[in-house]
């Protein structure tokens, strides 16, 4: 007797292929190919979208707000008219980095050193809490914004790195570092 042997039909191999193929792409992107360079990007991503929500804030409410930059993170002041002070900006806390981020900031040309994290005992010297908030970045109510080039980094060997830049009138954008300082 002759026995019929059965082919897969065409569907049936496409479907397997399409299967293959998204356990495939799930596979790669839960193993990422550099976890720590995607979460470097995503500092860097958030780091303007707040520059690009600061600056429309200022314009909106015709405020001048202020970037306080840190080697652990970032904190967002504004400008009071009355006391002609910074303060820290309401309804805003302070932003911290993971440890193995580090900040590089220039402003025109010139680099700059940021200022460690001071203890709690130094800051409560003699001098109002306000004196001493001076932001690096200034956003201002009029759309611009202090001209800079940030660069954020891995601290870890072959790390990555990612730049922000601004000529003063254009909001930065996250770009990958061609080269690391």
């Amino acid at each position: 007797m002759h026995q019929r042997q059965r082919a897969f039909t065409l569907i049936e191999l496409l479907v397997v292929i399409v299967i293959i193929g998204c356990m495939l792409s799930l596979a790669v992107f839960s193993m990422g190919s550099s976890g720590g360079g995607r979460e470097l990007r995503g500092e860097a991503e958030r780091l303007a979208a707040v520059m690009a929500l600061l600056l429309e804030e200022a314009t909106l409410d015709n405020r001048e707000y202020g970037l306080q930059l840190r080697n652990d993170g970032y904190r967002v002041l504004a400008y009071d008219d009355v006391s002609g002070l910074w303060a820290p900006a309401p309804q805003t806390t302070d932003y911290r980095l993971p440890s193995w981020i580090r900040l590089d900031l220039q402003l025109e040309g010139a680099a700059l050193k940021l200022p460690q994290v001071a203890s709690k005992d130094a800051e409560d010297e003699e001098t109002p809490a306000n004196a001493k908030l001076q932001p690096q970045l200034l956003l201002l109510s009029s759309g611009e914004l202090s001209p800079f080039h940030l660069q954020l980094s891995d601290r870890r060997p072959a790390g990555q790195a990612y730049e922000l830049t601004s000529d003063g009138f254009s909001l930065p954008q996250a770009t990958a570092s061609q080269g690391r300082k």
